[in-house]
């Protein structure tokens, strides 16, 4: 038996899905979480008679007649592959948006059961629904749930199993046979008349709740940025001196800087095993992979922190804050999802722009979206910061600061290049504030420690054992004693001199960005081969073998280049996919490298004057670099000033 879930956004729909299913899909309080059918099997505890049920999770949509690609996605599985039930999620706490596309499935011929969710939320108001009137009206079983707590929920599996097997077409609505049955107004009209008869609302519209209160606080137009900013910085600290950054220390230091190790050169040391395969598994793949792994903890407590602020219903606001700025550069605050998706991991992020209706918005957003920092560059964040500022958690909320500069800064260039014009505009209901669920917190964590283990034990190990190996031979492939005669030496002198401008001297910086390219992590693992192996020194500790290469100035700018040149392989390669060309991928590139570039060579220039009064190495290539930069803006915006145009079209 195949069951689809349809509903409004935010009506708790994917919650409901995880909570049958098992899964722990991205939820969120926004629409476009789910931007594409997802299907699992019914969890045992809810089969009935032993019922092979699978579950489909389609994206949310307000009709059935589709005015975004994935709601586009939703229309064409209901109508085109014909499920044996629909189960309708209806916001119990809205039920005048939800209750107009249930009319509409309602006259598909399709089996339809109302699963009339967030029952918590309309008991707490004090609100009354006559569930026995409302089936009555719509011809259907009604099934009140509460989906996080999963109240209900069997009921409504019996109810769609039932459903399911009878093979009975769905009884037509009362709205059926009207002459004006075609017009959205008149089906409005019916459902308001349904909601007279069948709600008894105790609650004042007009009356200030309390989420009311503290939004004239954290959303206010001045203060909403500052107290984002200050949010931040508590979960960084927490994250990165309190609990996180203790137990990233122990691994750091103790499992992965002595016992792994001892433990491996010991085993192998007993087999006999030649020398090089030894430095390869133990420096290589356990010294490379464990200075990743090293700061899971850290990062397993900041996505604990985040999945609490998102169910708490402030990341919302948020996403409010962000679009009155947003609207100047040519976005909408819609735009802030994809945003707070990639904070999680860019490839999802971006794959969430194609919520974005007007095309020169969504290819905006795609460009702009990998600077927010994701969980692969917060490794590359922890090392900077243990070594460097080791005292100052304010480094780790800078990055976002810095990244909404860019992001703002950006789409104000992107604007002028390509002369587009905003066309879309953001409507959005604020979930009420919510006591955060901690298991859903935590759920969403052991999620993202696993997809974080899984990558360092996959590509960053296999990247990894080539950067040792590349560090280790020379192009006639013989072992080398000085790392500076290896073919990964080669490869780094030849790209280092680019970065001269940026205060990175060295090969070794050249390389380890390289292999940032491929995976973000590769950063911190590719130094754990270079410096931590041959110097026999933690890598993490402050005042270590980083400071050989780099000061506090030059760190900061490593730091920023990282974060802001283009993001791993596979987000690039879903750039592309979102993008749709090659042309406007090759764009994007260009673009995010140069930002990043600039941001860096200013940070070095500009910090190195100021803390240091002195100018940095490669001062007048930066002068110079800086003044091309500057013609080619001026030229290319004028050039575009004379043509037409652009919104919303494919260019």
């Amino acid at each position: 038996m195949r069951i689809a879930l349809a509903g409004n956004p935010n009506s708790g729909k994917t919650t409901l899905f995880n909570a049958i299913t098992g899964k722990t899909e991205v939820v969120g309080n926004w629409p476009g979480v789910t931007i594409a059918k997802k299907e699992a099997d019914l969890k045992k505890k809810y089969k009935v008679n032993q019922t092979d049920v699978r579950i489909v999770d389609l994206p949310g949509t307000y009709s059935i007649s589709p005015f975004t690609g994935e709601e586009v996605i939703t229309r064409d599985f209901i109508l085109e592959e014909n499920p044996d039930v629909i189960i309708n999620i209806v916001d119990g706490a809205n039920l005048s948006r939800s209750l107009f596309f249930t009319t509409q499935l309602l006259e598909l011929g399709i089996p339809v059961v109302v699963a009339l969710n967030k029952n918590d939320i309309v008991s707490k108001r004090g609100d009354v629904v006559d569930v026995d009137a409302l089936s009555k009206e719509l011809n259907c079983k009604i099934i009140p749930t509460t989906a996080t707590s999963e109240q209900g929920l069997s009921n409504l599996i019996n109810e769609v199993v039932k459903a399911g097997k009878s093979n009975t077409t769905q009884s037509k609505t009362n709205f059926e046979g009207k002459n004006d049955k075609s017009s959205d107004t008149a089906r409005q009209k019916f459902v308001n008349e349904i909601i007279k008869k069948c709600q008894v609302k105790k609650t004042d519209s007009a009356k200030i709740t309390f989420s009311d209160k503290i939004d004239r606080i954290v959303a206010h137009k001045w203060l909403g940025i500052p107290i984002f900013f200050v949010i931040m910085w508590g979960v960084f600290t927490f994250s990165i001196e309190g609990l996180g950054g203790y137990l990233s220390e122990y691994f750091n230091e103790t499992v992965f800087g002595e016992i792994l190790p001892n433990a491996a050169n010991n085993f192998f040391d007993g087999l006999g095993i030649s020398p090089l395969l030894k430095d390869l598994i133990v420096e290589g793949a356990i010294g490379g992979v464990g200075a990743v792994i090293g700061f899971l903890p850290l990062i397993m407590v900041l996505f604990f922190c985040l999945s609490l602020l998102e169910d708490s219903g402030y990341m919302a606001r948020v996403a409010l804050i962000m679009d009155r700025y947003f609207k100047k550069i040519g976005l909408s605050g819609k735009s802030i999802i994809p945003m707070i998706v990639g904070s999680g991991c860019a490839i999802p992020g971006v794959m969430a722009t194609r919520t974005i209706e007007d095309i020169n918005e969504r290819r905006m957003t795609t460009i702009l979206t990998p600077f927010v920092p994701c969980g692969a560059k917060l490794p590359i964040i922890a090392l900077f910061t243990a070594v460097f500022f080791p005292n100052n958690a304010w480094v780790g909320p800078s990055m976002y600061v810095i990244a909404i500069a860019m992001i703002i800064i950006g789409g104000l260039l992107l604007k002028r290049i390509f002369k587009w014009e905003n066309a879309s505009s953001f409507i959005m209901e604020l979930p009420e504030y919510k006591m955060p669920s901690f298991k859903y917190a935590f759920s969403q964590m052991m999620n993202k420690a696993k997809a974080f283990i899984y990558k360092a034990s996959t590509i960053i190990l296999v990247f990894n054992t080539l950067v040792w190996f590349l560090q280790a031979y020379s192009w006639g492939l013989n072992p080398v004693e000085d790392q500076s005669l290896s073919i990964l030496a080669s490869i780094g002198t030849v790209i280092s001199p680019i970065l001269i401008p940026l205060g990175f001297l060295g090969w070794q910086l050249a390389a380890a960005a390289i292999t940032g390219f491929i995976a973000k992590e590769n950063v911190v693992a590719t130094f754990a081969v270079l410096l931590a192996a041959a110097s026999e020194e933690a890598l993490h500790l402050p005042g270590g073998v980083l400071t050989q290469f780099f000061t506090p100035v030059t760190a900061f700018a490593y730091l920023a280049f990282n974060l802001f040149t283009p993001p791993c392989f596979a987000a690039i390669g879903a750039m592309n996919s979102e993008l749709g060309s090659k042309k406007w991928l090759m764009r994007a590139l260009a673009f995010q490298f140069s930002v990043g570039y600039i941001l860096a060579m200013l940070i070095n220039q500009i910090g190195t004057i100021i803390v240091y009064g002195e100018t940095a190495v490669g001062f007048i290539p930066a002068i110079i670099i800086t003044l091309l930069t500057a013609v080619y803006l001026v030229i290319t915006i004028k050039k575009r000033g004379s043509m037409p145009t652009e919104v919303g079209v494919e260019a």
